[in-house]
């Protein structure tokens, strides 16, 4: 027997040598797709808003803009409360603390939310402040001015006061802004969703217009940005676009490659950002004479957008053409592929 100990000792310390190395990680195939397409029908008023899932190439949610008129910020510490960007809605601080003292929107300095989705530059703006531990609410009154329905309609104006924020619910009151129809509110966070939505003319107040956070990457929407005039006068304006997801997605624009070129090492190399515009509008050239209202869309084949999901996957995509078969604007076509 002990002529055969040497030999069990050897395969003792060999078998603890490899035990003290890891193994590569293998990393499993998967099959990239193909280059795929998709005609997003946001309609030639541009009245819905249409949320896209790349991975499953497929619309997951499709609304009404005018169905909501606020956002409130669902993050467990959050408290920001954002305005329906995608019916030019503005707001104003009034520096009155009574409803009734505010019968008017003359003379008041009216605000949009960024189309970048900053949360600390919204025009409500920091609506409450701390003093210690304690959390002071301002009560002031905002005036509300509800923006324009798909065919140009005003909406109207609302004025109301964030009364508090208790937990993960808001509680506020509105008017219209003769004072009748005084209704008090609230809205409770939905953390799977990236805001709670109210709606002024529902029954329900709180809707949900918006899939789960998880379910998309992009959102074909309206917005409202800032442009500037030829002499560099900012001015907001109504535009057409894609906004990202806020939640854990990024892109990147590239237009030096050739779309059908790319790879992933190219999309792995690029400088991603969380900023909602990223994509947005210009992705398409007005061509034409505005002032005749005789114009048509071209689209940049050549802006190449790299976008990384949350799901740490990356795609490559470009549109193609902003028209139906029947030459009607609207309906933006995009080509993809996940890389």
């Amino acid at each position: 027997m002990k002529k055969y100990l040497p030999y069990i000792f050897l395969l003792l310390i060999s078998s603890l040598l490899t035990s003290c190395f890891k193994e590569d990680e293998r990393i499993m195939p998967y099959d990239r797709g193909d280059k795929l397409t998709a005609m997003i029908e946001m309609t030639q008023t541009y009245k819905y808003q249409v949320y896209f899932n790349l991975e499953d190439a497929q619309v997951v949610g499709v609304v009404n803009k005018q169905s909501f008129d606020l956002m409130f910020d669902t993050n467990p510490a959050g408290s920001h409360i954002f305005l329906n960007s995608a019916n030019f809605m503005m707001a104003a601080r009034t520096g009155k603390t009574s409803l009734s003292d505010v019968t008017s929107f003359a003379g008041l300095e009216m605000k949009f939310d960024p189309s970048t989705g900053n949360r600390d530059s919204t025009a409500i703006g920091n609506w409450f402040s701390m003093n210690g531990n304690d959390t002071v609410f301002s009560g002031e009154v905002y005036v509300i001015n509800r923006g324009y329905d798909d065919l140009g309609n005003t909406l109207g104006y609302r004025k109301m006061i964030f009364d508090s924020l208790k937990g993960q619910t808001y509680y506020f009151r509105y008017a219209n802004l003769n004072g009748t129809n005084e209704v008090s509110a609230r809205v409770t966070k939905s953390p799977e969703k990236n805001f709670s939505y109210y709606a002024f003319n529902s029954t329900e107040g709180q809707i949900y217009p918006e899939p789960d956070k998880n379910q998309y990457d992009l959102l074909f929407t309206q917005y409202t940005t800032l442009l500037f005039t030829n002499t560099g006068d900012p001015y907001p304006y109504l535009v057409t676009g894609v906004l990202l997801n806020r939640f854990n997605t990024f892109s990147a624009l590239n237009q030096d490659l050739v779309f059908d070129s790319i790879t992933r090492e190219n999309a792995m190399e690029a400088n991603y950002i969380n900023r909602l515009d990223v994509i947005g509008y210009d992705w398409k050239d007005v061509v034409g004479d505005v002032s005749s209202g005789i114009v048509f869309y071209e689209v940049k084949t050549e802006n190449n957008y790299f976008i990384r999901t949350q799901e740490g996957f990356y795609f490559k995509m470009r549109f193609v053409s902003f028209y139906n078969q029947s030459g009607e604007k609207g309906y933006p076509t995009i080509e993809f592929q996940r890389l």
